[in-house]
């Protein structure tokens, strides 16, 4: 199936490491313009841009930072200065917490949690601003978020899980709702469509010791699967290519959960 991407330009965040490496990679095999988004590891982009160029795309890299509003303008100019055009934007990177054994209170938790959870929904929020014009001007745009499972399956004490989960599933829950207004507010403009990929816990090069430490979670939540497994990065990738190629024509405003079916 042709997706329609061949030379359209697309913007990942968080692209130097674990799903984002893998979504860049899956565009690249698309024949895209991948512009690869970092935060503090330019080698790590390098090496994702090499990825994105040996999969048969063309790739530069720019830094991004969701804390930092400044670099939304300078990474959204950086993919128009390349080739004019901003034509998909996922928005991959997302403001982490650390894993906490079972029985921690989020209400004791510190962790800079007010500045993560304006982080990881607010980022996200400013560049989408900043591509939207281009995308009204050509009438063609594809922006995709990644979410957590978490919105929906809530955080289980008993399972542990991460330091401040509670304030990062409402970030991700406040970005479900954004993009369905946008979905809405961007549609009257073209053919421009906003979705939100909600992945269950997956495994990627990055995460493979923290899956590996984090106090079991892992091989509860693959119990739950009727895979009876964790996904892989580039299961969710393939979902985030499609919903951002020309080949998706009437899914907008939707929450796609890749979860393995846990």
């Amino acid at each position: 199936m042709d997706l329609g991407l061949r030379h359209r330009t697309v913007l990942v965040t968080g692209a130097s490491g674990g799903m984002g490496r893998e979504i860049a990679a899956a565009f690249g095999a698309e024949g895209a313009d991948v512009l690869v988004g970092y935060r503090s590891r330019p080698e790590d982009a390098a090496s994702t841009a090499r990825l994105v160029e040996k999969a048969g795309g063309r790739a530069r890299t720019a830094p991004y930072d969701l804390g930092d509003p400044a670099t939304a303008r300078t990474f959204t100019e950086a993919a128009l200065d390349w080739t004019g055009r901003a034509d998909v934007l996922v928005n991959n990177a997302l403001r982490p917490f650390g894993f906490r054994p079972p029985g921690d209170r989020f209400e004791e938790v510190g962790d800079d949690w007010q500045g993560k959870l304006r982080d990881n929904i607010e980022g996200a929020v400013e560049l989408t601003r900043r591509v939207a014009p281009s995308m009204r001007r050509s009438g063609w745009g594809r922006i995709v978020h990644l979410s957590s499972s978490l919105v929906t399956e809530g955080v289980l004490e008993t399972d542990g899980g991460r330091i401040g989960s509670e304030y990062y599933a409402a970030a991700k829950a406040a970005l479900h709702g954004f993009s369905r207004s946008t979905a809405f507010s961007l549609g009257r403009d073209g053919d421009i469509l906003s979705n939100v990929v909600v992945p269950g816990l997956t495994r990627t090069f990055r995460n493979e010791e923290r899956i590996a430490t984090g106090f079991g979670v892992a091989d509860r939540y693959a119990a739950r699967s009727p895979l009876n497994r964790l996904l892989e990065a580039t299961e969710v990738a393939r979902v985030v290519v499609f919903l951002a190629s020309a080949a998706n024509t009437a899914v907008t405003g939707q929450s796609v959960a890749v979860t393995a079916g846990a």
